[in-house]
C-alpha cells in the first residue's frame, strides 16, 4: 500500500505538469492566431470575447505553474515528504483547466482548430494540431484518480480530523463511558476551535514584504479558508455520518480549497518572481492579481450554492432516470 500511494503521488505531479506543458502550447498557438486572424476589420484577439479567454488561458497558466512547483518543491526537499493533499490538488485543478484551456484554443482557432494537422498540412496550412490536444488531453480528468474520485479523497483527508475526535462519541459499539468521554473531549476541542473560524488570528497572516495587492489576496484566501473549515464543521453537524454520501456538497467544498490553494501559491510565486527579478514585476503581478480576482468570484460562487442548488431534485429526477421512467426521451434516434 505505502509503494502503490507513493506512485500515485508521483503520478499526481507528474501528470498536472504536463498539462501544464499542453496549456502553454495552447496559449502560444492562440494568441499568434488571434494576433494574426483578423475579423470585422480587427485581429480578433481585439474583440472582448476572444480577449477574455486569452486573459484567463495566461493567468490559468501562471496558477498552474505556480502550484506544480510548489508541490515539487516539498518532495525536492524532503523525498519523504507527505504530499498527498498537494499532489491530489494540483492534479484536479490543472486536469480540469487544461481541458478548458485546451477546448478554448480549439474554439479560438474555429474550423482550423477542429481540422486535423494532416488534413491542414495537405491543404498548404500549418499542421497545428489542435484537435488532438483536445483527444488526449481529455484523458488527464480520468486516470491517476478520476476528478469526482479526487474530490472524494480530499474530503477525506479534510474531514479526518474531524472525524477523530468526534466519531468516538457517535459510535454505538463503543461503551457508554467511552462514549461520554470522547463526546467531553470533543466539545472542549470545538469550543476553542470554532471561535478561531470566526476571528481573524493574533497577528492576522504573515505577510512581510508582500506587495500590497498580494497582501489583499493572501488576506482574502486567508478569510476564504476560515468560512471554508466553518462550512465543513456545520455540515458535520447537519448531516453526521451521512455527509460522505452528500458527494456533491462535499465536492463544492474541495473546490474551493484547490481555488484557495491556487490563490495561496499564485501569490508566493508573484512575489519570489519581483524580489528575484525586479523587472518582472509588472508581469508577474497583472497575472497574479487577474487570477485571484477570478478566483475569489469563483469562490464566492461555490459558497453561495453550498447553500441554495438543486442537489435534492437532481438526485430524484436521476433515479427516475434509472428506473426508465424518462425512456422516452430517448427514441426517436435515427
Amino acid at each position: 500500500m505505502r509503494v502503490a500511494l507513493t506512485t500515485l503521488n508521483t503520478g499526481r505531479l507528474t501528470l498536472p505538469a504536463a498539462c501544464l506543458g499542453l496549456s502553454k502550447r495552447c496559449l502560444n498557438l492562440s494568441r499568434k492566431w488571434a494576433s494574426e486572424r483578423v475579423q470585422w476589420g480587427a485581429p480578433i484577439g481585439k474583440h472582448a470575447a476572444i480577449a477574455e479567454k486569452l486573459a484567463r488561458m495566461a493567468a490559468e497558466v501562471f496558477a498552474m505553474e505556480s502550484m506544480v512547483l510548489f508541490s515539487a518543491s516539498i518532495v525536492d526537499r524532503e523525498k519523504s515528504a507527505d504530499v498527498r493533499l498537494e499532489a491530489a490538488l494540483c492534479k484536479l485543478w490543472a486536469t480540469e483547466r487544461a481541458w478548458e484551456i485546451a477546448n478554448d484554443a480549439m474554439q479560438i482557432r474555429g474550423g482550423r482548430g477542429y481540422e486535423t494537422a494532416q488534413s491542414l498540412s495537405a491543404r498548404g496550412e500549418e499542421p497545428v494540431p489542435v484537435e488532438r490536444f483536445l483527444r488526449d488531453c481529455r484523458i488527464n480528468t480520468i486516470f491517476e484518480g478520476s476528478s469526482e474520485i479526487m474530490r472524494l479523497f480530499i474530503a477525506r483527508e479534510a474531514l479526518d480530523p474531524h472525524l477523530k475526535i468526534g466519531a468516538p462519541a457517535l459510535n454505538s459499539q463503543l461503551a457508554i463511558s467511552e462514549r461520554v468521554k470522547s463526546a467531553i473531549h470533543a466539545s472542549g476541542f470545538y469550543a476553542r476551535w470554532y471561535p478561531q473560524q470566526w476571528l481573524r488570528p493574533l497577528g492576522g497572516v504573515s505577510n512581510d514584504g508582500l506587495h500590497p495587492v498580494l497582501e489583499r489576496h493572501t488576506k482574502l484566501a486567508a478569510k476564504a479558508s476560515r468560512r471554508l473549515a466553518r462550512g465543513l464543521f456545520h455540515s458535520m453537524a447537519k448531516y453526521g455520518p451521512k455527509l460522505e454520501r452528500e458527494q456533491v456538497l462535499l465536492g463544492r467544498f474541495v473546490d474551493i480549497g484547490a481555488e484557495i490553494f491556487a490563490v495561496a501559491t499564485s501569490c508566493a510565486r508573484a512575489q519570489a518572481m519581483m524580489q528575484s527579478d525586479p523587472s518582472s514585476k509588472l508581469d508577474s503581478l497583472a497575472l497574479a492579481d487577474y487570477f485571484c480576482r477570478s478566483a475569489h468570484l469563483r469562490i464566492d460562487q461555490l459558497f453561495r450554492s453550498v447553500k441554495h442548488n438543486v442537489d435534492r431534485r437532481g438526485y430524484k429526477l436521476a433515479q427516475r432516470v434509472l428506473t426508465g421512467e424518462f425512456d422516452w426521451l430517448e427514441t426517436g434516434i435515427v
